[in-house]
């Protein structure tokens, strides 16, 4: 027969793992929390949430990082002083809340290209994100489609 102690000891055991699971399930990160491919496959954004709930999306990689030996640096920023940032952890995307199920709403995307930012919206639909940056109306913009990467 077990004794008290050993009593004690097995519900440990049992109850334990039962409430970590809880937990953890309690804690799970909405499936636009990833690292994500761009269109093109140049790059790398890691999207995650935010103190303020919101989501954010910054490059962590970069299929070609340097130019002239050097790390590419954000030359099109129209902040001057910003223009000797690094790509590599530029925020892209800022402030996106969850507007329904595979949609997220109300943000934006800066675009290193030209320098520009634009208002965006993103459709999550498995395993690709539909993202719409657009100036205005979401009708007046472009589409481009990223892939998860990990």
């Amino acid at each position: 027969m077990l004794n008290k102690h050993w009593l004690t000891v097995l519900f440990v055991l049992i109850v334990t793992p039962m409430v970590a699971n809880f937990a953890h399930a309690q804690q799970a990160t909405d499936p636009l929390e990833h690292v994500w491919y761009n269109e093109e496959q140049t790059a790398k954004i890691q999207v995650y949430k935010g103190a303020d709930n919101k989501f954010y999306g910054k490059i962590i990689w970069l299929k070609i990082p340097l130019k002239d030996g050097k790390p590419k640096v954000d030359i099109n920023n129209p902040n001057e002083a910003r223009r000797n940032d690094p790509i590599i952890g530029l925020l892209l995307l800022k402030g996106f809340k969850k507007a329904s199920g595979n949609t997220y709403e109300d943000g934006t995307i800066y675009d290193p290209k030209n320098g520009k930012t634009y208002s965006c919206k993103i459709t999550r639909k498995d395993n690709k994100l539909d993202v719409r940056g657009f100036v205005g109306f979401s009708m007046f913009g472009r589409t481009t489609y990223w892939t998860l990467a990990e």
